[in-house]
């Protein structure tokens, strides 16, 4: 793996390891109980912060794509992993959001022209089998609506990863405009189901809009800006194999900041999960996959300029109302 490509590794990877806080700032800075209102609150100020900052709105297609976009990544992906979250067991949501990479391997096989080989398969089984380890706790009985909203999170994730690496970006649009663009039309689309399914908002004391001002800005405005550059410059599979330092991440803060002990059984799944990353990054590098000619023309794929499915959100434990 050459200089490049490792800084825009290592860049895009600080999106999934940021995801990997959310469990922690959920449960000591915000209210309880208001999972749809945090996705709305994570989205919607960012996108608009952005909107302001880049003082650029979407022109012709590109007015339908950030919505497509918007709700593939933003929009549908939130509401669909707090409901999976509330309705399963332990960790079984982040295991099965796992299968991302899968998602992901036949979705850009089918759009993308990136044909999947043995070993991105085989890693992507490795590395759902190691985060399984990690965060499957014993289970209860299952549902069929959790697993479904499960399912669909991560192929919503995964199809807008695709599609944002299809589409590329408009001519002189760089990644902090897309950003914007999808945040906000997430944000847009979560606010009527939060005031609809949660009710009016909640009020906030200091601690609480310290912890969103951190979602805000530094777990989605940022987090996602580097995600999508990350896109830009690697082909979809490896951006999604950087998908399970999210719920790693969450471990380790768990451990670090709430002293909550890690078996050796979650030990063991780490290294694996962590150990299939590293493969999928491995094996991409050597495949001399490069991405499509619009995005090229946009963001060079040798450039040093930086860049979830975020699988963390199992272990956030807060409810969607019925």
């Amino acid at each position: 793996m050459n200089r490049n490509r490792l800084a825009t590794v290592a860049l895009t990877a600080l999106a999934p390891v940021s995801w990997g806080s959310t469990y922690f700032v959920t449960t000591q800075f915000l209210p309880a109980d208001r999972p749809l209102f945090t996705g709305m609150m994570r989205a919607l100020p960012a996108g608009l912060a952005l909107l302001a900052l880049t003082r650029r709105l979407p022109r012709g297609d590109w007015w339908w794509k950030s919505v497509v976009l918007g709700a593939l990544n933003i929009g549908a992906f939130f509401p669909l992993l707090f409901l999976s979250a509330y309705r399963l067991p332990g960790g079984m949501a982040a295991v099965i959001g796992s299968v991302g990479p899968l998602w992901v391997a036949g979705l850009a096989a089918l759009f993308l022209g990136e044909k999947p080989t043995l070993r991105t398969l085989l890693t992507a089984i490795a590395a759902a089998l190691g985060v399984s380890l990690v965060v499957l706790k014993a289970a209860g009985s299952f549902d069929a609506i959790g697993v479904l909203a499960a399912l669909g999170s991560s192929a919503s994730m995964s199809a807008g990863t695709v599609f944002t690496k299809r589409w590329g970006r408009p001519e002189g649009a760089g990644p902090l405009v897309l950003t914007g663009w999808q945040l906000t039309a997430g944000g847009l689309l979560i606010a009527p189901v939060a005031f609809f399914v949660e009710g009016a908002p909640p009020a906030l004391d200091g601690r609480n809009l310290a912890g969103y001002v951190y979602l805000a800005l530094v777990n989605t405005a940022v987090a996602y800006w580097l995600w999508f550059r990350g896109i830009g410059r690697m082909t979809a599979t490896s951006v999604t194999f950087l998908g399970p330092l999210s719920p790693l991440t969450a471990a380790v803060v768990g451990w670090a900041a709430l002293g909550q002990a890690l078996a050796p059984v979650q030990l063991l799944g780490m290294a694996i999960a962590f150990g299939a990353t590293l493969a999928g990054q491995i094996g991409a590098g050597r495949s001399g996959t490069r991405p499509p000619k619009a995005v090229e023309e946009i963001v060079p794929f040798s450039s040093t300029e930086g860049n979830a499915a975020e699988l963390s959100i199992d272990v956030i434990g807060v409810a969607v109302r019925r």
